[in-house]
């Protein structure tokens, strides 16, 4: 077994991970919303995998936006040189799940605490994408847009294209956010 060393020596501990702003939640006091925007995308930005991957998350003009430039470590097809769909796949459902992430604040329902638990409970429970063309391009953005949100979860609908504009992926995700108030144990005998 290799020994794990976080890319990010700020991460060091799960808790960090998932709180991200500690500060700020024990205060109870809501921040201005770019700068939660602000705060999620950088938390998302400083995961290990999104750093392995050189991935990079923002706020811009109110829109997430996720970011990746191509290079020898995420091609997928050696001949033609163009982006691995697993990586297409990774972007397209962190920002779909970032844009989540930022609606619950946006639409400022319930408490500041109340959307933070949301926030830190959100999970992937669907997700297709459809390849529409190759990978080709030295870079990629991905964004995404809200098809729907409902008290347990939401649907986003995002979008991958290179530098020049052409449209690479397409994606359709669900997320969930429903917080459990009781574990149910399930026991075999």
């Amino acid at each position: 077994m290799l020994p794990h060393q976080p890319v990010n020596p700020r991460l060091n501990d799960a808790a960090q991970i998932s709180d991200f702003n500690a500060d700020s939640a024990s205060a109870l006091i809501k921040p201005p919303l770019s700068e939660l925007g602000d705060q999620i995308a950088q938390v998302m930005s400083d995961m290990p995998f999104a750093q392995l991957c050189q991935m990079r998350f923002a706020l811009e003009d109110g829109q997430m936006v996720g970011r990746i430039d191509n290079h020898a470590g995420l091609i997928g097809n050696l001949h033609f040189k163009i982006l691995h769909g697993g990586v297409a796949a990774t972007l397209l459902d962190t920002i779909g799940g970032l844009t989540s992430m930022f609606e619950i604040y946006r639409r400022d329902i319930g408490t500041f605490d109340e959307q933070r638990q949301r926030v830190q409970r959100i999970a992937t429970t669907d997700l297709r994408i459809d390849y529409l063309a190759p990978g080709r391009g030295t870079a990629f953005v991905a964004t995404a847009e809200i098809i729907r949100m409902g008290r347990k979860g939401c649907t986003t609908r995002m979008l991958l294209v290179n530098q020049d504009g052409t449209l690479i992926a397409h994606g359709m995700a669900s997320y969930t956010y429903r917080t459990y108030a009781k574990r149910i144990n399930f026991c075999v005998s």
